[in-house]
């Protein structure tokens, strides 16, 4: 089998299996959109792979493969620390949810003592 429908077929299974869980409400439109626009930058520099090495040289890196391994990398960096901004960001959401609560929760049994001692 060519190599090229070899990587054409891993990206359509990649992009149906991420539209499935989209569908099933598995994950958010947000979050797949930050991998989408990932794979579709990695399939470019799959297409058309002259475009890495230019910045590449640049940069000083010889070989290709080490300067893709670094790209991949990056790129793995950068959505590990868009998720960990959204689960910090979820996580301040719940503990402020929890605050609340508390207070509600010690409001109404003060509205119901009052109402038993009456």
């Amino acid at each position: 089998m060519n190599s090229i429908l070899q990587v054409a077929m891993i990206i359509a299974i990649a992009f149906i299996c991420l539209f499935t869980l989209l569908r099933k409400n598995k994950v958010t439109l947000k979050y797949i959109l930050l991998w989408f626009v990932t794979g579709i930058i990695m399939l470019f520099i799959a297409i058309f792979p002259t475009l890495l090495e230019t910045p590449l040289h640049w940069l000083g890196i010889v070989e290709f493969t080490n300067g893709l391994f670094a790209v991949i990398f990056f790129f793995l960096i950068i959505i590990v620390m868009s998720l960990t901004t959204i689960l910090s960001d979820i996580s301040e959401k719940q503990r402020d949810m929890a605050q609340k609560m508390a207070i509600y929760e010690y409001k109404l049994r003060q509205l119901e003592e009052r109402g038993e001692s009456q």
